[in-house]
């Protein structure tokens, strides 16, 4: 098993829980957390493989869904024990995030398209899985916050496609690049890592200071 498979996996199952922790956080039934499970697992890789116009992936290889049947199983007999689950659905979605952000990419890759394809669909396949589960379960949705989010997906392609086909190998080069990504929108989560906001002509102190971007003395 290769690298990049075992990134799919594990993206995959990390992926799948935290479509489960939703479905916890919503005290939904077991067949709920299936399905979300699966939804938030398998959705960007679905999107993918329909843009790129090849078999979708789970289709040829059922056993991605038993991964995710596997989380949500796992969270619907442990999601109890968690006092904070949106938190863990957080940094969970970021690992999700940046091992699907190097299969996205990749996978492009070796089907022979160009970087500029594999960068879009890195990001979209570590990202439209958990746009789906927020849409869903009614969860904040994780592109309106203001952390960091879809740019530690275009991290995590960008360093991929960087490092490929060059002496560091495409074990190492994934690894890099996960790495990359995780670090990305980890920071952003901790820190609290943002980019410059557009902020509208003629507001006034009271109306940015409402927004949080001034505070008032």
């Amino acid at each position: 098993m290769t690298m990049i498979q075992v990134f799919n996996y594990a993206g995959i199952f990390v992926f799948a829980a935290t479509g489960a922790l939703a479905a916890s956080r919503r005290q939904l039934d077991i067949i709920a957390f299936v399905f979300l499970a699966a939804v938030t697992g398998i959705g960007g890789g679905t999107l993918r493989d329909l843009i790129l116009g090849v078999p979708v992936f789970w289709v040829q290889d059922p056993g991605n869904l038993l991964v995710c049947a596997a989380a949500a199983i796992l969270v619907y007999f442990s999601a109890n024990l968690l006092e904070s689950r949106y938190r863990l659905l957080l940094w969970l979605d970021a690992l999700g995030l940046a091992a699907y952000s190097v299969i996205g990419a990749a996978k492009s890759l070796a089907l022979g398209f160009d970087s500029t394809i594999a960068v879009v669909t890195g990001v979209m396949t570590a990202t439209f899985g958990g746009i789906l589960r927020d849409i869903i379960s009614g969860e904040p949705s994780v592109l309106m916050r203001r952390e960091i989010y879809v740019t530690a997906a275009l991290a995590g392609s960008l360093t991929y496609i960087l490092l490929h086909g060059t002496a560091a190998g495409p074990e190492f080069s994934a690894l890099a690049a996960t790495v990359a990504a995780f670090v990305v929108r980890g920071g952003a989560l901790y820190f609290g890592w943002s980019l410059p906001t557009y902020h509208k002509p003629g507001r006034t102190a009271e109306e940015l200071k409402r927004d949080g971007y001034i505070k008032l003395k």
